[in-house]
């Protein structure tokens, strides 16, 4: 790894970097990182760090033979896995090692060879197989790595800025109608996850959120249910991680919903069978989960995929139209706007962070009870009986 060492200008925070020119001749550089003195020492220390290691990488490739695949793989995501949580640097991992780096080492592309074009082309060729949202999340990972390579001074500008960023279809979230969520909740009453399907559709609770709900969050004397912890699956380094987070989404998703008589009383009889399997089971039982409301008989926890694959199937076998498990929540808002609670209220219960994140996803469901109050009005105000009689030549 290259020397280096911090100092303070200004009151700023300067990288100095120990390096050599083409020629082999020592030559220091300075790289500012933003910083006041004040109160960052500990971030300029880290960044020290970045810029160490993607220097020593950068000349032991010889500066300009370093490909940007290599870049990616060896350089920026060893140093994005210490400031992101454990999830997002595992969707890092996953896009970086199956599609981009294999798409660019493909082509030879170095990292100062970069260009516009080329990461135009990339985006052009992915959007025939992924949708929208995919790309873009391409296209944050590779600004992002970009981003550090122009403050490391490993290139003069980020040829991300320059390309035109993937856009976003619009999303129409598959839904049950009350008639399909009743037949569903029937046939599917004798199943392992038959309470997880109708609490999340009468909540509209995200997956993490139904899978990470704990005994302690629900207060059966109040009638409360607090939502404050999520489980999450993720594949990283070729392994499945189960992550356990104390907060949620964000912070409109920390919600206090009301406990339902009918629910109550089912998840009564569910911490009983609980404490039955534990004693009955003893050693076999698995106890590091028994604070979680939803696992199974012998007290693992559900995992995500696990509750796909569940869900999958019971539709199959019943015949019942293919909708993805996070569906219930939207068939949860739909119901809801059906009934004519209005769309503030329904981004409160489902814990969105803005009204417009719920009034873009459910708007062509809001137009539909529009036409229905449209309809409430004409009979109100006997426009209908109007038409008729024009219609007669009365």
């Amino acid at each position: 790894m290259v020397a280096g060492h911090l100092q303070v200008k200004k009151g700023n925070y300067y990288l100095i970097l120990n390096l050599k020119d083409e020629n082999g001749k020592p030559i220091r550089k300075w790289i500012s990182t933003g910083l006041k003195e004040k109160g960052n020492k500990k971030r300029a220390e880290e960044m020290l760090i970045e810029a160490r290691r993607s220097h020593s990488l950068y000349q032991c490739n010889e500066g300009d033979e370093l490909l940007f695949s290599d870049y990616l793989q060896n350089t920026w995501l060893p140093i994005s896995e210490k400031n992101v949580e454990t999830s997002t640097y595992a969707g890092y991992q996953g896009m970086i090692k199956s599609v981009i780096a294999p798409y660019f080492k493909k082509r030879n592309i170095l990292l100062t060879k970069l260009a516009p074009k080329n990461i135009q082309d990339f985006y052009t060729e992915q959007q025939k197989r992924v949708k929208g949202t995919t790309a873009i999340h391409y296209h944050a990972v590779i600004h992002k790595s970009l981003k550090h390579a122009v403050l490391m001074d490993m290139i003069p500008y980020n040829p991300a800025d320059r390309v035109e960023r993937p856009q976003k279809e619009q999303f129409i979230a598959g839904y049950y109608s009350i008639t399909q969520l009743q037949e569903l909740f029937e046939k599917s009453k004798d199943e392992d996850i038959s309470l997880l399907i109708r609490f999340t559709a009468f909540y509209g609770l995200r997956k993490s959120e139904a899978l990470g709900l704990k005994w302690s969050a629900i207060n059966f004397e109040n009638g409360t249910i607090e939502i404050n912890h999520t489980v999450t699956s993720t594949y990283l380094n070729g392994k499945k991680q189960t992550i356990q987070k104390d907060r949620t989404k964000n912070k409109s998703s920390y919600r206090t919903l009301p406990l339902v008589d009918n629910f109550k009383d089912e998840l009564m009889e569910l911490r009983e069978y609980q404490k039955k399997m534990k004693k009955l089971c003893k050693e076999c039982y698995h106890v590091e989960y028994e604070e979680y409301v939803f696992v199974d008989a012998m007290g693992e926890l559900l995992h995500s995929d696990y509750v796909s694959r569940r869900f999958k199937s019971i539709l199959k076998k019943n015949q019942l139209p293919e909708i993805r498990f996070h569906d219930l929540r939207h068939s949860c808002a739909s119901l809801l706007l059906g009934c004519g609670v209005d769309m503030k209220q329904i981004q409160e219960w489902l814990g969105h962070s803005d009204y417009s994140t719920t009034a873009n996803i459910y708007a062509h469901l809001q137009s539909d009870s529009k036409k229905v109050a449209a309809s409430a009005m004409e009979l109100a105000l006997n426009f209908s009986e109007g038409h008729n009689k024009e219609d007669k030549g009365q």
